[in-house]
């Protein structure tokens, strides 16, 4: 029982990292009715900012964990962010009214380009960082020669952010005038810019937004295992977007759902079975949900209308 509790909190610490990214995946997809296949590496550059933060910080003097943290959380929002913004430009606003094949191909060539980018710059080695934020707290005593159950600071400044974004999230979406105007352009671009609505800018922001998350997932990750590669990207956005999926592409509460289910589908599977099949599980039981719930657990089935 106790090992059972540790993987489900390994599993819900994995999942809330999916599920920021998965966030990214749903929002422009929900828009624009494209996936941006650019956002894993978007999440890389914020590990990498991330890393490259903390360095920083520690040639400045900032020497209080918390402090730093924040400062960094900044920086690498603000410059993901901006790379957010300029895959939208570059690759996404030139092709929106062409076939959606076109921004599919663009959007590949933008996550090559990004990878290839950030390996020239900071080499194909993996970026080891010391650990800043160590201890935990134990859960459940299994006794003398028992399993105890823990939860690591990490885990928990993981699971608490990813809460806190989660709800400032929807709050941001449900009550606000730019929630507004996306859940406008969602359901009709056209109509949205005849009522006065900034569709492009509205679009932008929406990239620049699930940046922003991918961001704070790629700094938590640099923090969480320590070590980074330009690669990370890639393995990482196809969960998430697969977790996009699964949760109901379009639903941001089904993007963090489906997060939090390949999170635990993994660490259950890594626990009791073959770590190397733990992918294969994953995208297993996305076949079977698909199959017989094909628009995942929170979304809706489009209605064509003719």
């Amino acid at each position: 029982m106790e090992y059972f509790v540790q993987q489900l909190i390994n599993g819900l610490t994995l999942g809330s990292i999916y599920g920021l990214i998965a966030i990214g995946y749903t929002m422009v997809y929900g828009i624009i009715g494209m996936i941006n296949f650019a956002h894993g590496d978007i999440y890389m550059i914020g590990a990498f900012v991330g890393i490259i933060g903390f360095i920083i910080m520690a040639i400045l003097g900032i020497t209080w964990i918390p402090l730093a943290l924040l400062l960094v959380l900044v920086m690498a929002i603000v410059f993901t962010s901006v790379y957010g913004w300029t895959v939208e430009r570059i690759a996404y606003r030139p092709l929106r009214g062409s076939q959606r094949l076109a921004p599919l191909i663009s959007a590949l060539g933008m996550s090559i380009f990004l990878q290839n980018y950030v390996q020239l710059l900071q080499g194909a080695r993996v970026k080891p960082m010391q650990p800043l934020i160590s201890g935990g707290i134990e859960l459940m005593d299994g006794g003398e020669g028992g399993f105890t159950v823990g939860m690591s600071y990490m885990q928990i400044i993981i699971i608490l952010l990813t809460v806190i974004l989660m709800a400032a999230f929807t709050l941001l979406i449900t009550r606000t005038a730019l929630g507004r105007m996306q859940r406008a352009c969602e359901q009709d671009k056209l109509m949205a810019s005849l009522v006065g609505v900034n569709v492009d800018r509205t679009i932008s922001l929406a990239f620049v937004m699930g940046a922003a998350l991918a961001a704070v997932a790629g700094v938590m990750v640099t923090l969480y295992y320590g070590v980074i590669d330009f690669y990370i990207g890639f393995l990482a956005g196809l969960k998430a977007f697969t977790a996009a999926v699964l949760g109901g592409i379009g639903s941001i509460a089904g993007a963090m759902l489906g997060g939090l289910a390949i999170g635990l589908i993994e660490a259950l599977w890594s626990a009791y079975f073959s770590v190397e099949y733990k992918d294969v599980a994953a995208f297993s039981i996305l076949i079977l949900v698909l199959i017989f719930r094909p628009s995942g657990f929170l979304g809706k089935p489009e209605i064509e209308k003719v």
